[in-house]
This record gives C-alpha cells, sequence and structure tokens, in this order.
C-alpha cells in the first residue's frame, strides 16, 4: 500500500492569505490616518482653532474644504489634527496597559502564592465594574489632560493583560527549560525575562491592536461626555458632541467627518488584530 503523505498546514494556505490581506489592509489604513495626522499643518491652510469669523457653519466648499463648525472652526483642519490627540493617546495607553498588565500577570503566575492571590484580587475589584463605567470613574477622580486620559484608559485595560499573561506563565513555567534555567542558577529575573516573557506576548500581540481601537471609543466617549479632551482642543469625540444638534439642523458637516474618522481608524486597528488572530490560529493548526 502506497504511504499518503499529509501536506503540511502553513500560514501561506487560504487561511494566510486571508490573515494577511487583513493585516495589510489594516495596517495601510492606520498608516494613511496616521500620515494625515503628521502633516495636518501642510494639508490645511487653517489652524485647528482659528477662528473665521464671516464664516461660522459654513457649509463645505470654497476655503473651508468640510466647512465650519459653529464656533467659525474649520472642520477639515480640526479632523486632522484631532488625530494627533485621538492616536496618540490610544497608542500610549493600551502601551502602558500593556507593560503595566505583563508585569502584574508576570509576577503573579510565575511567583504564585500569596503574591498572586493578592494580585489577582485587585485584578478582580477593577473587573467587577464595566469597562466604560470604570473610565467614566477615573477620569471624573483624575480630570482631562492628555497623562490623565492615558492612565484612565491603561487602568481599565491592564487588569486584561495581567490576567492574559498570568494564564500563559503558570503553563510555561513547568516547560523543561524553565526548569533547565533554574538548575544552571540563572535567577527569578532571568527566567521572567529571558524565558518566559517572550514566550507570553504572543497573545498580547493579538489583542493589542483591537484594544487601540476600544481606546479610541473611550477617549471618544468620555470627550462626548464632557470629561476627556474639551473644545476648543480638536478631539473627534468632542467634535461629534458640539455638532450634534447641527445634525438636526441639516448641519451634518460639524459632526460626521469626525465620526467617519474615528470610524476608519477603529476599523483598520481592528483589521489590524483580526489578521494577528487569524495568522496566530493558522499557526496553531
Amino acid at each position: 500500500m502506497a504511504e499518503v503523505q499529509l501536506a503540511p498546514i502553513t500560514v501561506g494556505g487560504r487561511d494566510g492569505r486571508f490573515a494577511r490581506t487583513l493585516v495589510w489592509v489594516g495596517g495601510a489604513i492606520l498608516v494613511v490616518a496616521a500620515l494625515a495626522a503628521i502633516f495636518a499643518p501642510l494639508l490645511s491652510k487653517w489652524g485647528p482653532t482659528e477662528i473665521d469669523p464671516s464664516g461660522t457653519l459654513a457649509p463645505p466648499g470654497g476655503s473651508h474644504l468640510l466647512g465650519t463648525d459653529g464656533n467659525g472652526m474649520d472642520v477639515w483642519s480640526r479632523v486632522l489634527h484631532a488625530g494627533r490627540i485621538d492616536l496618540g493617546i490610544a497608542v500610549c495607553a493600551v502601551a502602558l496597559a500593556v507593560v503595566a498588565g505583563t508585569v502584574l500577570g508576570l509576577l503573579a503566575g510565575y511567583l504564585g502564592g500569596w503574591i498572586d492571590d493578592v494580585l489577582m484580587r485587585i485584578v478582580d475589584i477593577f473587573q467587577a465594574f464595566p469597562t466604560f463605567i470604570l473610565a467614566l470613574a477615573v477620569a471624573a477622580l483624575l480630570g482631562d489632560g492628555f497623562g490623565n486620559l492615558v492612565i484612565t484608559i491603561a487602568l481599565v485595560n491592564a487588569p486584561a493583560y495581567a490576567r492574559l499573561v498570568r494564564a500563559e506563565v503558570r503553563t510555561l513555567r513547568e516547560m523543561p527549560y524553565v526548569d533547565a534555567a533554574k538548575t544552571s542558577g540563572v535567577s527569578t529575573a532571568g527566567i521572567l525575562w529571558r524565558h518566559l516573557l517572550p514566550n507570553s506576548l504572543t497573545p498580547v500581540r493579538v489583542i493589542a491592536p483591537l484594544n487601540c481601537g476600544w481606546a479610541m471609543l473611550t477617549l471618544a466617549g468620555l470627550s462626548f461626555l464632557g470629561l476627556g479632551i474639551t473644545v476648543p482642543t480638536a478631539e473627534w469625540g468632542s467634535m461629534i458632541s458640539l455638532g450634534t444638534s447641527d445634525v438636526v439642523a441639516g448641519r451634518w458637516w460639524t459632526s460626521v467627518p469626525p465620526g467617519l474618522a474615528l470610524l476608519v481608524c477603529v476599523l483598520g486597528f481592528s483589521l489590524l488584530g483580526e489578521g494577528l488572530q487569524e495568522r496566530a490560529d493558522a499557526r496553531r493548526r
């Protein structure tokens, strides 16, 4: 009987092509958004807080590509400059959450015992509340401002990373290479840094882009309610809030463009995260 050989499943198959497509499309969207935010002063002749006294609530066209808002500020310029705030806060907050959550997860997962119990009970307290409600409470306590909003969003995201890394470390600490490192006299810090940390970050790399999109929605929600970035600083959530009443009157340009910008960026992060998830699943299969 002829021997039947099964072709290995690789990331280069259909699933792999789909994953690469998602990653490329999501990455392209985010690169374009980032470049537009970086070069915002070159893409508009108006400043984000510059007022045109003769053009209050002017419709799109003429010297204002997307019209002006109720304060006479150029909507196109504000949409571009708001990308710096929204993307910057989202990325910084998720990066801080990853660092804090990873450190807690490493310590809890590897050391175990009372350290694990104490850290996980603290995590349980934070996760007992709905994330946006917790963000509202923390934002009200800390106040607005770039730094405080980064801390607020990072604080409500960090517990999820702590649990994720802890679960990975609890599995990895039983692996033979960890026992070999202990036998060789490697310190606890060395084991955590060189052996456990690199191998426990795979799920974190998948979840982080998705959380960036969630962080942008959280920031927009806080600003919409007046607890985030406030006028006159350009931010998509506050722009949507400011233009809500204008939509009813038919002046869609004050809130629809920032809403679409937020939608596109969140879509980009979602596609990137889904692509990384598909790639990881294809490799496991």
